[in-house]
């Protein structure tokens, strides 16, 4: 398969199977949204076909939801699973501690839900993601409808006053009209670049009338598996202060995977 993907899809790949290693027989697991997401979610299925594996999914999007069902995964809602042993997913920038950016794929509010009901969280990405300080990747905040424009003003306004480097914001469009998220909501994207304290501005964005939930996931993830374009896999523990480096071997005939390449 490898001749069939550029080095980025590689480095999702790799990712996502090393991560999928780490979901056991009977497990509750939240599954992410987002193209490294779906690697994910792919070789979960690969395993239920071939290993007889039995797991139970809680997608954070309309769009997992339709990939799980398609290789063979049981979808339940989080209200029926209620606590998750397990939840993996993408990101949009992490850091050394761990924090990330999230909300690229506007499922952010859904993500943080799952991520925050789960024993251990998961994430899974390319080296690309891996960032000195938060903020060059925007970051997205979710609004509802009514008044978004007012919660747009009163967050410029308090950015002024935080460890930021821009205080620019614009509403995600989808074409010609604000794209709504799977909760019914908007998404201001916020062009800060450069965050000095994550947990201050997370804490603070959440104060803005009209403010849903934002896109820092602080204290959140325990794990990350970075891919690399050479099949190289990095797994970082920041409760077991470890890091180790592995391998990920694929067959080249694993089609299966191939309508997921970018």
């Amino acid at each position: 398969m490898s001749e069939n993907l550029s080095p980025i899809d590689t480095a999702k790949f790799v990712a996502a199977k090393r991560a999928s290693a780490f979901v056991e027989d009977g497990m509750k697991v939240g599954l992410g949204t987002g193209s490294t997401a779906a690697w994910l979610v792919k070789c979960l299925g690969e395993r239920v076909q071939s290993e007889g594996l039995r797991i139970v999914g809680v997608p954070t999007s309309t769009r997992t939801a339709e990939i799980a069902r398609q290789v063979g995964i049981k979808v339940v809602s989080l209200d029926e699973a209620r606590w998750l042993d397990l939840t993996i997913d993408g990101t949009d920038e992490f850091d050394a501690e761990l924090n990330l950016i999230k909300g690229g794929g506007g499922a952010l509010l859904q993500e943080k839900i799952v991520a925050t009901a789960s024993d251990q969280m998961i994430v899974i990405a390319d080296a690309s993601k891996r960032v000195e300080k938060l903020g060059a990747f925007p970051l997205p905040v979710e609004v509802i409808p009514f008044g978004w424009q007012t919660s747009k003003a009163l967050i410029e306004e308090l950015l002024f006053s935080m460890d930021v480097l821009g205080q620019k914001s614009s509403i995600r469009m989808n074409r010609d009209a604000p794209y709504v998220t799977d909760e019914g909501n908007h998404i201001l994207d916020l062009h800060v670049k450069s965050i000095g304290n994550a947990r201050q501005l997370s804490l603070v964005l959440n104060q803005v009338p009209g403010v849903v939930e934002n896109g820092l996931f602080i204290d959140i993830c325990d794990v990350v598996v970075t891919g690399h374009g050479d099949g190289r896999v990095e797994v970082e523990d920041i409760n077991a202060g470890t890091r180790e480096e592995d391998r990920v071997e694929f067959a080249t005939s694993d089609n299966i995977f191939l309508d997921l390449a970018d």
